[in-house]
């Protein structure tokens, strides 16, 4: 976990703490000195991978699966697509920061559950403006054989730094904006149909009592990613709220396929996927 990125916006410096033992998700994010990620106030679902990159601020699902272990399609021998994907807990084969610190790409190839190979090629930037930063994804499929391509995007934010003021606010919502402690119980999530503006859909987290009053927005490209999924839980010592775009809707892999959503990617084909935060 050693490459960083760094940004100014009007004298405040923001730090991103990337893992490269993952993918080169976000570890951390550090904004004015405080982080935002939920570090060890997390529930575990006993899968080591998933328990260290939900501690991060931004990990990633796929690029073969999404969500909870299902079967993998047309084998008979109990092979499962493992929680949240093959992705998580690859390290990355190389990565690259540019001499003025705003830019760093990264290569990662991964096994997937079904037997092909994908690369993932990552590039995160400082928006030119410094009012936040970009993540911009390639997954190409490097095997043999045709697979279906699903990705999530796990945003997590610590809720120490939530209030009961705290508000979920979208034009993806038919109100508008819901407290952040939506649903029953503990631990609730939903996942919805993403509104759009040319092509980009926006979410944000605002205010944030534990960053003196600010707002984290969250933008995503819709047409890979048209989904809005958001998750909280609250139970025992876990306290995490997670901003979650989403490649498919809510519901088993059969299902996604029996009505043409899964979708699949040839040998030498890719997809592409992009989202941008920041702290306002």
């Amino acid at each position: 976990m050693e490459t960083t990125l760094c940004s100014t916006r009007d004298g405040v410096s923001g730090h991103l703490l990337f893992d490269r033992s993952s993918a080169l998700d976000i570890a951390a994010f550090v904004f004015d000195g405080t982080d935002l990620s939920p570090g060890l106030a997390i529930p575990s679902d006993g899968d080591h991978r998933i328990d260290h990159a939900l501690a991060g601020f931004l990990f990633t699902c796929g690029p073969d699966h999404i969500r909870h272990p299902e079967a993998v399609e047309g084998r008979d021998d109990g092979r499962r697509y493992p929680l949240h994907g093959s992705l998580a807990g690859t390290p990355v084969i190389r990565a690259e920061m540019s001499a003025d610190g705003t830019r760093c790409q990264a290569l990662t190839e991964v096994d997937l559950a079904s037997g092909g190979k994908a690369a993932v090629e990552r590039r995160w930037s400082v928006a030119e403006n410094g009012q936040g930063v970009v993540l911009e994804d390639r997954v190409t499929n490097v095997g043999d054989s045709a697979f279906a391509p699903m990705m999530m995007y796990h945003m997590n934010i610590g809720g120490r730094l939530l209030g009961r003021e705290t508000r979920i606010v979208t034009p993806s919502l038919e109100s508008g904006l819901i407290g952040w402690q939506f649903g029953e119980g503990e631990s609730a999530h939903f996942c919805i149909p993403a509104h759009h503006e040319d092509g980009w859909s926006e979410v944000s987290l605002t205010p944030l009592p534990g960053l003196g009053g600010r707002r984290l927005a969250v933008r995503f490209r819709v047409d890979t990613l048209p989904f809005l999924q958001m998750w909280r839980c609250q139970r025992g010592g876990a306290n995490v709220i997670s901003i979650e775009p989403a490649s498919h809707r809510l519901a088993k892999r059969v299902e996604l396929a029996t009505s043409g959503e899964l979708g699949v990617i040839e040998p030498g084909q890719s997809r592409s996927y992009a989202l941008a935060f920041t702290v306002t």
